[in-house]
């Protein structure tokens, strides 16, 4: 199956994934969990019973019930089959009394440990299989660092701190936590041609005040701004997709970062 997820326990008690994984969670049957921590489908049963009951998590948010193709003998039947989420696996790690359930649980107090008192963790295992983005992202970091001098790790630090919000911002956007409350339904209009001018005006404020060079705000590709715009004010039967201006704002902060329009 080419979207087929392995779970298994790493020596260290981790739960470790293989497989095509594009969403934040998984799921996995009472059985595959039963698998997991080496124990029999009725202990499951019984500790996802007590979760759910002393609304240590919702049931409607962490179960899934999918139907499965099984062949038995000459005949195909389709069952209905409970999935339950991560939140669930972790939750059982937790209540379940066996050996693997032991490693489990030691594991997940140190990483938790380790994310209390020092603030963030790092799965150095993860890193290692998509350094290449981890590398790209280090260097993200490095081109807002001075050219040519030794900069410490509370400056590094001091730099993620500046970027953090709008880092967090876009990752809200993304999954679409930005809150709707207070939207305002007013009409403006935004053209390229206004834009670069508000641009080039900005451009020469920061080039005064020794803030930028003239690479500020070259586009890589001519025009791109303007495919940009166009699709913040992009309408439909006559009706703006965007209705409001904080809509409007968040989509042309949102394509501007995530296309990349200037050099």
């Amino acid at each position: 199956m080419k979207n087929k997820i392995i779970i298994y326990q790493a020596k260290s008690g981790a739960i470790e994934l293989k497989g095509d994984l594009k969403k934040e969670t998984l799921w996995a049957s009472q059985a595959q969990i039963a698998d997991l921590f080496g124990v029999n489908s009725q202990a499951i049963t019984k500790h996802i019973k007590n979760i759910y009951s002393e609304k240590e998590l919702q049931e409607p948010s962490t179960c899934s019930i999918l139907e499965q193709v099984q062949i038995e003998g000459n005949r195909k039947i389709v069952r209905k089959i409970k999935f339950y989420n991560l939140d669930v696996l972790i939750a059982v790690g937790y209540r379940i009394n066996s050996v693997t359930g032991t490693k489990f649980r030691q594991w997940a107090t140190k990483t938790l440990q380790s994310h209390i008192v020092e603030g963030y963790t790092i799965n150095r295992k993860q890193i290692a299989k998509n350094y290449q983005s981890f590398i790209s992202a280090v260097e993200d970091v490095k081109k807002f660092l001075p050219a040519g001098s030794e900069v410490g790790a509370e400056e590094v630090l001091e730099l993620i701190k500046m970027f953090a919000s709008t880092w967090f911002s876009l990752d809200a956007y993304d999954k679409e936590f930005l809150p709707q409350k207070g939207a305002t339904k007013k009409q403006v209009k935004v053209t390229g041609e206004n834009f670069a001018k508000g641009l080039e005006k900005l451009k020469q404020d920061l080039i005064v005040k020794e803030e930028a060079s003239e690479l500020f705000g070259a586009e890589r590709v001519k025009g791109s701004m303007d495919g940009i715009i166009g699709n913040v004010f992009q309408s439909f039967e006559k009706k703006d997709l965007y209705p409001t201006v904080e809509e409007k704002a968040a989509h042309l902060l949102y394509f501007t970062v995530k296309n990349h329009p200037f050099v």
